[in-house]
């Protein structure tokens, strides 16, 4: 009798298991608006007039968010274009200045449908959104300048490079999301490179000009352009649209 009622009780046991998931203070995709908006703006300077010049990175101007990545992709982009870092500012031939001016995100939500309404008598009509769309960006706003760093001769007069980064994600009758923007067009991409594949090459607007190969005079001989006008303006092209998933509705 007593093993019966110890199988009968087995027999009636229910078990169950319960999974835990955790996320990081910060989601992925903001960090990525970030970081995307401070490569597309380290993309428009050509750090290859650097190159076989001991350059030494004043990063104490960077204050922000992400402050790491933004000063070792400013020292990645030196190496690539052949500058030789140096540690101390003593050691150098030039000395590269960063600030940071903007470095975050913010975000906008828009929607077509109707807002909630209270009626008299404690009744309530819901919100109801037939359209909706929700967008965050990042944006970085980085300064340079160059000088030598013995005669403290600038090349140029300085200024600020300035990129947005953007995730855009639109419903239709609460169906969706349809995804759009750079960062989503970037892990698309990211996606397809198979391990090896040669990377494609930086795409370069803004340029430093080389360095005096000696003799520097008052009126230095290079030039720093950057992305905030001081360049030679030339007519803008029309740009193509993006590639989106978003709906036709929605472009």
């Amino acid at each position: 009798m007593y093993r019966l009622f110890l199988l009968t009780l087995v027999c009636l046991t229910v078990g169950c298991t319960s999974t835990t998931t955790t996320n990081t203070a910060r989601s992925a995709k903001e960090q990525m608006l970030v970081s995307n908006a401070v490569d597309q703006s380290l993309d428009k300077v050509d750090f290859t007039p650097f190159a076989n010049r001991n350059v030494f990175l004043n990063d104490k101007y960077v204050d922000c968010v992400d402050k790491s990545y933004v000063i070792s992709s400013i020292r990645h982009r030196l190496l690539r274009g052949g500058a030789r870092l140096v540690p101390k500012e003593e050691e150098a031939d030039l000395i590269v200045e960063a600030r940071a001016g903007a470095i975050g995100t913010h975000s906008q939500e828009a929607y077509l449908g109707t807002p909630e309404v209270v009626l008299p008598g404690m009744l309530t009509l819901p919100e109801m959104r037939l359209i909706e769309r929700n967008n965050q960006k990042g944006i970085a706003k980085i300064g340079l300048v160059a000088y030598d760093a013995k005669t403290r001769a600038p090349l140029g007069s300085g200024g600020m490079s300035l990129a947005e980064s953007d995730d855009s994600n639109y419903f239709m009758l609460g169906i969706g999301p349809y995804q759009g923007g750079s960062i989503n067009k970037e892990i698309k991409e990211g996606k397809k490179v198979l391990g090896g594949k040669k990377s494609q090459k930086i795409p370069q607007s803004v340029a430093f000009s080389s360095p005096p190969a000696s003799n520097p005079v008052l009126e230095p001989a290079g030039t720093l352009h950057l992305a905030s006008g001081q360049e030679e303006k030339k007519p803008e092209e029309k740009k193509s649209a993006q590639t989106t998933d978003a709906p036709a509705w929605a472009k």
